[in-house]
């Protein structure tokens, strides 16, 4: 997959911390920054689903009645 260049500014203590953080990994600031952002992408993403399950528990019977009970259980 082709990567793509991001140029972020942070002030030192940040980057010093990012740059020990990698290297405790054994990997690059690169590698380290973009496993971040996977992490929080995944994390986000799973929370999303979750809520929207809940909400089609909560309002299962509301789109049984709006759209029939062939609705029902389609999850």
């Amino acid at each position: 997959m082709p990567k793509t260049q991001l140029n972020v500014r942070v002030d030192e203590a940040t980057a010093e911390a990012a740059r020990q953080r990698a290297m405790q990994r054994g990997m690059s600031v690169n590698r380290y920054i973009e496993e971040l952002v996977k992490q929080d992408a995944g994390e986000v993403g799973h929370t999303f689903v979750e809520a929207a399950a809940d909400f089609m528990k909560q309002y299962e019977s509301v789109f049984a009645e709006e759209f029939g009970p062939e609705c029902k259980g389609t999850r």
